[in-house]
């Protein structure tokens, strides 16, 4: 239930047309939704202003269709799903209106991203391989309503790129920085901004990088204020967290 049900239920008691009695029913009888396998939260968004997501990685195409049809049937215009597979994206596109975001593995069920003016979150990439996580922070970010600036394959190993871009980083009112390796780029993006940058480590980089974690650890040491991190490849918790920043 989202808050355009939620304000008609109000209004019926508002008019008369509906006892209090039977609005708190209503507001009780959809606080979830049991499908057996998954119990969808359908108050989320009234709780945290944002609908609930579907990671769907570990659900069969199946279940990501008929959670997603659940949840559009119950109100929602649109919805989120992370992690999803081209295979459960045919699928699921048979069944209810899909966009499909092959590089970031990222579905849309319902309306598509609409274009925003909000804010600026710039998400910046070390390398090319790191685009596939910037993407799905970029366009989680796009979902809720901000405006994202991508600038990519602008790592420290030739740090002219970085500066060159500069003037972008300076309007960012969030950046999100996403690098593998040895994960440099977001503290020196911390020492030339005045706004909050999320860290995102990738899982890009040799053995010794330890899929990821010696990124992770580079970015919780950073000596730069104001950076903060988030998990290993987790594009969404970023955009997310940028969109909540972005939006204060």
């Amino acid at each position: 239930m989202n808050k355009n049900k939620i304000k008609e239920i109000l209004d019926s008691v508002s008019n008369g047309s509906l006892s209090a009695d039977d609005a708190l029913l209503r507001l009780k009888a959809n606080a979830y939704e049991d499908l057996g396998y998954a119990k969808i939260d359908h108050q989320r968004g009234i709780r945290q202003g944002a609908s609930e997501v579907i990671y769907g990685e570990g659900k069969t195409a199946e279940q990501i269709a008929e959670i997603a049809k659940a949840m559009l049937d119950s109100g929602e215009s649109s919805l989120l799903i992370t992690r999803l597979s081209s295979d459960s994206a045919d699928f699921v596109a048979s069944k209810i209106e899909l966009h499909y975001f092959d590089e970031a593995q990222i579905g849309i069920a319902g309306e598509n991203i609409k274009k925003s003016t909000l804010g600026n979150i710039v998400v910046a990439t070390g390398g090319t391989s790191d685009i596939p996580v910037a993407e799905e922070a970029a366009l989680t970010a796009e979902f809720y309503g901000n405006r994202v600036t991508r600038l990519y394959d602008v790592g420290v190993s030739g740090i002219h790129r970085l500066l060159d871009n500069s003037s972008l980083l300076l309007e960012a009112k969030v950046v999100v920085a996403v690098a593998g390796m040895e994960g440099a780029l977001p503290s020196v993006i911390g020492g030339l901004v005045d706004c909050p940058v999320i860290a995102v480590p990738t899982s890009v980089g040799y053995g010794a990088s330890f899929n990821g974690i010696a990124a992770l650890l580079s970015m919780l040491n950073s000596c730069a204020s104001g950076v903060t991190v988030v998990n290993i490849d987790n594009g969404f918790g970023a955009g997310y967290t940028a969109s909540m920043i972005n939006k204060i």
